[in-house]
């Protein structure tokens, strides 16, 4: 059986010698074996074992990479494998939220390509008194049709995303159908991990721009980011069927 060291599991990687010995102190290595002296003995076994975490690590985060290799390592392999379909689920909830916000980046266009036709020469995106209907709502109407709160539609308007007209009389907020749809998309993004200045800056562009141009980019980064998780998720599982058929051969698993 081939020995190695930590600096030869680690030179792989990266790594210092110490950050080995970390890994395997909290068990995202089995032990390994010591000399008389006191020195570890690694194997291929651990070098097997490191490049699962790290795989691990890059598809599904440190946390979960962890928790998979601490389960394995405990005979408890249900228990890995249900954090791997946790992480499966999170982005198959992902594919389905990027494939709402491209719904409504489609209606979104087709809106405003109905609006070039339609609008006045004046005015601008979020000031429609031309509209007909039950506009304008009020932030409770709002919130009630997204289902959020008055007070997340308030931290959106304070972080540049809404910026909704005032009744002079009551200053209370007034959402005319560019605000409502500022607000569905804030919802949409929000739900897809990014932050509010992105979003600010996403919405903002369409509001000025009357397009959604920026839109478009932005999720075609979103769809980059996910193809390559789940590349990364589909090389993390060869690496720990490979690891798990290993440590069964060596009486480990």
């Amino acid at each position: 059986m081939k020995r190695l060291r930590p600096v030869d599991l680690g030179r792989e990687h990266g790594l210092s010698a110490q950050a080995v010995r970390n890994y395997e102190q909290d068990g995202f290595l089995p032990p390994a074996e010591r000399t008389p002296t006191g020195y570890r003995i690694y194997t291929d076994l651990h070098a097997a074992a490191l490049r699962t975490f790290l795989a691990l690590v890059r598809a599904y985060g440190h946390a979960t990479a962890g928790a998979v290799m601490n389960a394995v390592h405990a005979d408890r392999t249900d228990d890995a494998l249900t954090a791997l379909d946790h992480g499966h689920a999170q982005l198959l909830r992902d594919r389905e939220t990027l494939a709402s916000v491209r719904g409504a980046v489609e209606h979104l266009a087709g809106a405003d390509a109905a609006a070039e036709d339609s609008a006045p020469e004046e005015g601008t995106g979020s000031d429609t008194g031309g509209d007909t209907g039950p506009f304008p709502l009020s932030i409770g109407e709002v919130a009630h049709r997204l289902r959020l709160t008055p007070a997340t539609l308030r931290t959106w308007e304070a972080a540049g995303i809404l910026l909704p007209a005032r009744d002079r009389a009551t200053g209370h907020r007034l959402f005319h159908p560019g605000d409502v749809r500022d607000a569905e998309l804030a919802h949409l993004l929000r739900r897809g991990g990014y932050r509010l200045p992105h979003i600010a800056a996403v919405v903002g562009q369409i509001r000025t721009a009357g397009g959604t141009s920026a839109l478009a980019a932005a999720l075609a980064d979103w769809q980059e980011r996910l193809t390559a998780r789940g590349l990364a998720m589909l090389s993390a599982a060869a690496h720990l069927n490979t690891y798990l058929t290993a440590a069964a051969h060596d009486g480990r698993g």
